[in-house]
């Protein structure tokens, strides 16, 4: 079970990943500097803090989507989305726009060359069973679409 379906019900999972880059970009410069410490909604993450745990999670993406297309029976370590923001400083310019950026770029470039019999490789996520390479990237999309509408939120607040 996705548990972002309902964000990317009916779009194209590449499409929406494609995209991403460009809408956290527009998202952020709309935000402005001082905008970045606003959090999306009350006692949740800060936009700086939204998009340091997307740089995070590209990282873990871009790892998962590797192993998952190279070893057989592959397990997905699970992390504490929690933990690794209090644990990991925020940095307060564009640092961690650009990482997830450039890696998001690289990991396009990777999931562009994939053949068919790769996006039906499975693997096990502890949560969430048996999944495809597929349904992995829609589960990105779908997360991806998420933390855009707490910008979005954002950016009408203004």
């Amino acid at each position: 079970m996705n548990p972002y379906g309902k964000w990317i019900e009916g779009k194209d999972a590449m499409t929406v990943v494609a995209e991403t880059p460009g809408r956290m970009r527009e998202l952020c410069a709309r935000i402005g500097t001082e905008g970045m410490t606003r959090p999306w909604a009350q006692g949740k993450w800060t936009v700086r803090q939204i998009v340091s745990h997307l740089a995070q999670c590209e990282m873990i993406f871009g790892t998962r989507f590797r192993q998952a297309v190279t070893l057989d029976e592959y397990i997905i370590q699970l992390f504490d989305q929690d933990q690794w923001m209090a644990c990991e400083p925020v940095p307060d310019d564009d640092r961690a726009l650009e990482a997830l950026c450039a890696m998001r770029e690289w990991n396009l470039e990777f999931w562009r060359g994939l053949k068919e019999t790769d996006w039906m490789r499975t693997f096990n996520h502890p949560e969430r069973g048996v999944m495809t390479v597929r349904e992995l990237l829609e589960t990105v999309a779908g997360h991806d679409l998420n933390h855009l509408s707490q910008l979005e939120t954002v950016v009408a607040g203004k």
